[in-house]
């Protein structure tokens, strides 16, 4: 998969690995403002309870 989306960038091997990194940093930043949220909201994470004994 790595390889056919290394072949579909344009440009010389420094100018695909400019745009992967770019890529990447976008995907990564659509988790952390979208995806993350909306799912820690489903997970109610934060709603611990302590059981005193």
């Amino acid at each position: 998969m790595y390889a056919a989306l290394w072949r579909l960038l344009p440009g010389p091997r420094w100018v695909k690995a400019l745009t992967a990194v770019a890529l990447a940093a976008v995907v990564v930043a659509c988790l952390f403002t979208w995806v993350f949220p909306a799912v820690a909201e489903t997970l109610e994470l934060f709603d611990t309870t302590v059981a005193g004994g």
